[in-house]
């Protein structure tokens, strides 16, 4: 499993979408282009990415579009959004982070600027990519919704979720109470999650909805070695 950044580029003019990606490669960042909106939100809805650079201009949908659609729901709804614009306009600008946008990089592109922005960035970028990289961990769970009870275990984790294999599954968009061992002889992490997905008949995928403060740092503390594991296992391969 690699936890390298991943990018999606889309931008209608190729030359400016190819100068975006080969800035991103010179940076070790995996990045893709694509030069169709309509193929990029279909791509967005199934596929998630640490990072979204988007033409604002470009036919529909177009990016402050798509950023709407990103942040509604599916797998980027936090994902970093770049905005691709040369409108200036101050309506434009309070236009586009009301969407959702994190950062806007003006037109003309050119490396200089992709590199400032990729310095301002890459602090966020980073967070994020740890808070959904899964580690494969076995830990057993309950979990509650309404009467209902189940017991389970973790197939992996993230800091945003989970994959559970259960002895039953709750309806998707449930919000379930959940009980996680972490640490053997501790106190189990306690709080809510929603269920996302189904996985075949045993497997329920899960994202975090409502978890104390204090149990967030415990499981992003018990989760960081793993990911820094996985970092050095991929740098070696």
């Amino acid at each position: 499993m690699t936890v390298a950044n991943r990018v999606l580029i889309v931008d209608d003019d190729p030359p400016t979408c190819e100068l975006i990606r080969d800035v991103l490669s010179a940076a070790e960042i995996e990045a893709c282009g694509l030069t169709s909106s309509t193929i990029a939100a279909l791509r967005l809805s199934q596929q998630r990415f640490d990072a979204v650079f988007l033409d604002a201009r470009m036919p529909s949908p177009n990016g402050l579009e798509l950023t709407r659609q990103m942040r509604r729901s599916g797998p980027n709804k936090k994902s970093v959004v770049v905005m691709i614009t040369g409108d200036r306009e101050p309506r434009f600008i309070t236009r586009a982070f009301e969407c959702g946008v994190t950062f806007i990089l003006f037109k003309p592109v050119d490396r200089q600027s992709l590199s400032r922005l990729l310095r301002a960035t890459q602090g966020l970028i980073d967070h994020e990519r740890r808070r959904f990289t899964r580690v494969n961990v076995e830990r057993k769970l309950s979990m509650k919704y309404g009467q209902d009870q189940t017991e389970g275990t973790t197939v992996d984790i993230s800091a945003g979720g989970m994959l559970v294999k259960a002895t039953r599954q709750f309806l998707i968009g449930s919000v379930v109470q959940i009980v996680l061992e972490l640490d053997g002889g501790k106190a189990p992490l306690t709080g809510y999650a929603r269920v996302t997905r189904h996985t075949g008949e045993d497997f329920m995928g899960l994202e975090f909805e409502t978890v104390a403060p204090a149990d967030s740092k415990r499981l992003q503390e018990f989760l960081l070695p793993h990911i820094l594991q996985l970092q050095k296992n991929a740098e070696a391969s």
